[in-house]
Order: structure tokens, then C-alpha cells, then sequence
């Protein structure tokens, strides 16, 4: 009797482990926050997006508003070419919003964090417009102009930030310690 129950808790606390185990392999591999929501694409290019993965998450002051649906290579201008899915709900960030690749922690995950431009107002742009050319401003040539100033689907983010890649860096670092230390010895 005593043999059978040892058997039922260790039979239940390996299937406690193996879900443990499923529960972090799909934290991990960012699987359960996946969801093909509606919402919009926003396309950004990149000179390098080293270690930039598919679902890594697109975030705005810290919240995540968005992950990267698909990384591409452009043979015209060898850049990577990032298409960012933001959630419906963030359809009022301004054109010139930036984009760059940053890492979690020190060696932690990529994302793609935005930054919100200046927004021109396009009313603004008008009128002032009018004023330089000597005409009289119409404030009805303002409704629904509004898209232009938005991001919305389709739209390019042009103002973009690479990844920081640390082999990189050493190298630099590396390369710029060696030709200052032969300097130095040729003086």
C-alpha cells in the first residue's frame, strides 16, 4: 500500500514538473503573448538588426504596444527591413515617431522601442503656409488631414537607431587601444 502511494505522488509530481517546464519554455519563447490581434503594420529599416528576433516586442515608454511580425533584407539599399504590428488601439502616434533596437539588460532580449516625434500639425503647416505666401488661411482645408500626420498602416518610420552589437564594440575598442599603442612606441 505504502509502495503505491510513493508511486501516485512521485507520478504527480513529475507531471508538476513537466508542466512547469512547458509554462517557462512558452514564456521563453514569447509563444503565449503571441496573438494575431487586429491592429497595424508599420514598416522600419534598419542598417543592423542583430539579434532582433520575430515577436520581439515593440514597446513605448516601457508598455508594449506591439511585437515584430516579420524581418526581411532589402537588396536595394543592404538594410534589414523590420515590419512592426502595433496594436488598433495606438493609431495616434505622430509620423516622425523613431524607432530603435535596444537589449533587455545587459544580455538580455532585443526590442524595438518607439519614440514619439513632435507630431507637426498639419493646420499649423497650412496656415503658416498661407501667411508666407500672403494669402488668407482656410481652417476648413484642415478636416481629415489628419491622417497624414498619423502612423497608419503601411506607413515607414524613418527615423531609426541600430543595434548596438557588443563584438562590435570590443573591437572597436580593441582595434582603437592597438593603434594608440603604436603610436606611442614609434614616438
Amino acid at each position: 500500500m505504502t509502495s503505491r502511494m510513493t508511486e501516485i505522488w512521485v507520478g504527480i509530481f513529475v507531471a508538476a514538473g513537466m508542466a512547469a517546464l512547458f509554462m517557462l519554455a512558452m514564456q521563453v519563447s514569447n509563444l503565449s503573448t503571441y496573438s494575431n490581434d487586429e491592429g497595424f503594420d508599420v514598416i522600419a529599416n534598419f542598417d543592423d538588426a542583430s539579434g532582433l528576433k520575430v515577436r520581439s516586442p515593440v514597446t513605448m515608454a516601457g508598455v508594449r504596444i506591439g511585437r515584430v511580425k516579420e524581418i526581411t533584407f532589402d537588396d536595394q539599399t543592404f538594410e534589414a527591413v523590420v515590419t512592426l504590428r502595433l496594436d488598433k488601439r495606438h493609431t495616434t502616434l505622430p509620423q516622425d515617431t523613431s524607432a530603435s533596437i535596444y537589449t533587455a539588460g545587459l544580455l538580455g532580449e532585443k526590442y524595438v522601442g518607439l519614440e514619439a516625434g513632435a507630431g507637426s500639425n498639419h493646420c499649423e503647416e497650412l496656415a503658416l503656409e498661407a501667411e508666407l505666401e500672403g494669402e488668407k488661411f482656410n481652417p476648413a482645408d484642415c478636416k481629415n488631414n489628419t491622417a497624414d500626420s498619423v502612423l497608419r498602416d503601411g506607413s515607414r518610420i524613418t527615423l531609426t537607431q541600430s543595434s548596438m552589437v557588443l563584438e562590435k564594440l570590443i573591437g572597436q575598442f580593441v582595434s582603437r587601444f592597438l593603434s594608440e599603442s603604436d603610436t606611442e612606441d614609434k614616438k
